[in-house]
Order: structure tokens, then sequence, then C-alpha cells
């Protein structure tokens, strides 16, 4: 699992930690999606490997993410070992070649590599199943999205048959569109399936080839379609128990503040997008030793996820909250999501914000009422959210 990333994007949520160790969903960090569905797969023994600001997602992994030793399964986080030098990773692909003695120490004949910080539910046996039919040296997994948001994915361009790759384009302003619908294209989830020896002889040439930027979908995958070893998987044809009609195939990059924002609201419509409430596919997270949350003085919540250890003595709707948020008698909460120990102040207001860990709003004080002053204080996304970093003083 590839999660070393920076997550510029993401700032300021990103400031003090990596991007897979965000907190998503109230309880969740946005690693656990794919741990759950690999482990949901029987996907047992699981390599992460780990780059930037990585403690915090080091310690969540260890003390969350045990497996049976007594069976040899394992998640396990692995820092930037400089077995080639001394270099930190120099790319996704670079960080998969200095790494290579954990394939080898396992010697298995498939090797799944999957990014560390998108939303979603998915089975891998089902892409693992299409990949052996196949022959191919490498599967990716595609979903289509408008041709517009192009230039964020790596494209893909299906052969006549759907499932060969023809082109891989990374990041691309003026993509083909799809045959059957020109104004979507197949991105790349960042999910590949691999057959051993041709992820191992992939790295080796890219590793001797000094004009590559050492990366996965920039490098890899382009070299392995023009070798005619590439093929697709269509994600929407990935089904797991308990999906509904509303949430099957739903899958979120949520690199940008934007992006993270309107997942969250995603997961409170009456009817949501993506159901954390799946019990046979679930999620898995750590569990706070954490009473149940608790409303006084009137305290009323709608629309919204409250989890354990919250006191809401004011207004809340349309926001996500996770553990440990106090909100103060008067205090009005609107489209926010809070990460844990806020606190919210009497009287204050907060309206589409997300705030990280252990902000304190004083009492009266505002965010998401004067846009002019919200811009000079915090960081604003393009889509107008407001975020705060950790424990980020507010005036």
């Amino acid at each position: 699992m590839l999660a070393g990333g920076e997550g510029k994007r993401l700032m300021p949520l990103t400031a003090d930690r990596a991007k897979p160790a965000v907190t998503f969903g109230g309880t969740y960090r946005l690693v656990d999606f794919v741990l759950s569905n690999l482990v949901n797969a029987d996907v047992l023994r699981i390599c992460v490997l780990t780059q930037y600001k990585s403690h915090s997602l080091d310690r969540h992994i260890t003390t969350t993410w045990r497996m049976s030793s007594l069976l040899g399964n394992y998640v396990t986080p692995v820092p930037a070992q400089q077995r080639l030098g001394p270099r930190w990773y120099l790319g996704s692909a670079d960080a998969i070649l200095q790494s290579l003695n954990l394939i080898y120490d396992e010697r298995p004949e498939y090797v799944a590599v999957f990014g560390a910080d998108h939303v979603y539910r998915m089975d891998p046996r089902q892409m693992l199943t299409q990949h052996i039919d196949s022959g191919a040296g490498v599967t990716v997994a595609g979903i289509r999205v408008p041709r517009t948001e192009s230039s964020a994915f790596g494209v893909i361009t299906p052969g006549s048959d759907g499932q060969t790759v023809e082109r891989f384009l990374e990041k691309p302003t003026d993509p083909p569109g799809l045959a059957d619908d020109p104004e979507m294209v197949f991105a790349s989830m960042g999910n590949y399936i691999f057959t051993t020896k041709a992820l191992i002889e992939a790295l080796q040439r890219d590793s001797e080839d000094e004009h590559s930027v050492h990366d996965m979908g920039g490098s890899i995958l382009p070299q392995l379609t023009d070798r005619g070893e590439a093929a697709l998987y269509d994600f929407s044809a990935n089904h797991v128990p308990g999906e509904t009609t509303r949430d099957q195939g739903y899958w979120r990059d949520v690199g940008t503040l934007d992006a993270y924002y309107e997942a969250h609201m995603d997961l409170i419509a009456e009817r949501p997008a993506f159901n954390l409430y799946n019990r046979s596919w679930p999620i898995y997270t750590h569990s706070y030793q954490l009473s149940p949350a608790r409303f006084n003085a009137g305290g009323i919540a709608s629309e919204s996820i409250i989890s354990a250890g919250c006191l809401i003595r004011g207004q809340v709707t349309r926001s996500v909250l996770s553990p440990g948020v106090v909100v103060d008698p008067g205090a009005v909460v609107q489209g926010s999501v809070l990460h844990d120990n806020v606190h919210i102040g009497r009287g204050a207001v907060v309206r589409g914000a997300v705030l990280d860990k252990n902000v304190e709003v004083p009492p009266g004080a505002t965010i998401g009422v004067n846009p002019e002053r919200d811009a000079e204080l915090y960081t604003v996304s393009k889509g107008g959210v407001i975020a705060l970093g950790k424990g980020q003083l507010v005036t």
C-alpha cells in the first residue's frame, strides 16, 4: 500500500500528518477504507509504505490493525529504508523498488498495489480473478469520470475489447472521450494488481531510465501499456455484500479540501451516497473508550453524525463531529466537519468549515459568517470551505 504522499492540496489538515492519517467520517482515518477492503477480501499480508510525517499513521496502524501473527498475517508500516543508497523515495515506483525485499521474502504470485487515501468499498478478489483470467502483467482499476476532470487523474483509453489498455495518460488536459460516451473518460483509481514477475521487471527497467519520474501512473503503467501488458478493470462491475443501489460504485479521491468536504456531506443524507453502516462489509477503525454522546441544555442535532464523547448543548445541523467535540449553549454549527476535541464556545457560529483536532472557538466568535475576514485569517478553498489546522488559534 502506497501511503507516503504529502497531500499538499489538503493543507492544513496534512501540515502535521500524512494524508492517509487524516480523520474522515468522525472516527475513521482515510487509510482505514482501503485496509478494510483488503482485509474483508482476505488479503491479510499488507505492507504500508510510508515517508511523509508518518508518526500518527504508524501509530494508528500498529495499535489498530493487529492481525493474527500465529497465522503469519500482518499489517505493518514500512518507512523509507534507503536500501539502494542514501536517498528518499523518488516516486511511488521507486518506493516499491526500494522495498522489493518485502516481495522477495514472501514470494507471492501476484502483488496488489493500492493507494491509501481514497473513500470507497471494493472487493479486490473480483479484480484479481479478472487479472488472472486475462494473463496481463498489470490490471488497473478504472472508474468513469467527466472528461473535464481528467487533468486530476491518470486516464485510461480502453481497446476495442473494453479490457486491454490502449493508452495510459497521466493527468492529461485534453484526452479523447470514450467511444460510447465522448464526455466521459476512465480515470485510474490508483489500484493495481501485478503479476509479480511483470512488476519486478518493470521496476528494474524504470530504475535504469534516467528520464523517468519513477511514478506508478507516470512511468510504470505507460511502460506496460506500450508493451501490451496492461488491462483495465471496470470498477462499476465490482459488488460487495450489503451495498445499496445508491452507494454501489462510490469512489472519492479526497485530495482537496473541497472534495474532502463534499465527501463528508455525502455521508449525512437520509439516503447517504456512501453508507457507513453496512455491516456486511464493515469499515474497521480504532474504538475509542468514551461515553456515548450527550445532549443537554436544549442541545439538538439534525442530519448529522455525532461521535462518542461529544457534548451538545447548542445547535448542530448537516455536520460530522468526531469524538470529544463540545458545543456550548447558544453555539451554532452548520455544514461543518469538526475533528477530535474541538470546542465551540457559547454563542459562537461555525458554518461551512473543517476544524482539525483541538481547535478552540472562543465564545461569540464566528467562522463562515464574514468571508473577507475568514480569507485573511484562515485557509479558504476554491469552493469556499474554511479550514483550520490542528490547534489553530481562533480570534
